[in-house]
């Protein structure tokens, strides 16, 4: 028999929130600022970490979609030997702070009805924990979540287990209760390592084919959550 679903833990850029709204606007504004204005030089940055600044858009293997904020300083370091990495790294994070953000779906009403269903929630990103609370905070939804982590929140970076099985610790709930949410292979590789049920969603930059191999399910967007626990969750 198939556990009962008592808690899901969401990643948040792609899956919360629309990736290309967010993470474009980001790219675009931070990339000029750490260049100075050097349109040449934030070009250069941009190929970097896979992100064609003239056109505003990602390449589908950029560091950006699922990396971590570190990783991302990593890939840019070779391009700005004059700042520090941690200079990088606080850019980033301001940058990211401040980036608009495009709910997935309605998020209040969706985190209510699971709330309200008796799940624990949870959000695992690979941004830093302050913009990923900065984020949470402008669209009001902090307060619906029992456990927000990010890279650098103590618990590692995803594709590791590190964050999700804390969660399951934080809300004291076996893996196999709780699902992963997410819309990159490092997030359904997270949950897979942890020893959750995965389930994929479509509003970040992954095809149907790249994530279906590696999840129970995959969905347009988190809206559809419920009626898919509704027919295949055990309670």
């Amino acid at each position: 028999m198939t556990d009962p679903v008592r808690g899901v833990i969401f990643d948040k850029d792609g899956t919360l929130f629309d990736f290309r709204t967010t993470w474009e606007a980001w790219a675009a504004a931070f990339l000029r600022r750490a260049a100075g204005g050097n349109e040449d030089h934030a070009t250069r940055a941009g190929q970097a970490v896979g992100f064609d600044l003239a056109q505003s858009s990602f390449s589908r293997d950029s560091v950006v979609i699922a990396g971590t904020a570190q990783e991302i300083v990593e890939a840019l370091a070779p391009v700005f030997p004059d700042m520090s990495a941690e200079a990088l790294l606080v850019l980033i994070n301001t940058e990211a702070a401040r980036a608009p953000q495009a709910e997935a779906v309605p998020l209040a009403p969706l985190l209510d009805e699971l709330r309200d269903r008796g799940l624990k929630l949870g959000v695992a990103t690979n941004d830093s924990e302050a913009p990923a609370r900065a984020h949470l905070d402008g669209a009001g939804v902090t307060a619906r979540f029992d456990f927000v982590a990010g890279f650098d929140s103590g618990h590692g970076g995803k594709p590791g287990p590190g964050q999700l099985l804390a969660f399951c610790t934080q809300v004291d709930l076996d893996p196999c209760e709780v699902l992963m949410v997410g819309d990159s292979l490092h997030d359904l590789l997270a949950g897979r390592a942890a020893g959750m049920r995965c389930v994929a969603v479509l509003t970040g930059m992954a095809t149907a084919q790249d994530l279906a191999p590696h999840a129970v399910a995959v969905l347009d967007d988190i809206g559809a959550l419920p009626g898919w626990l509704d027919h295949h969750a055990t309670r």
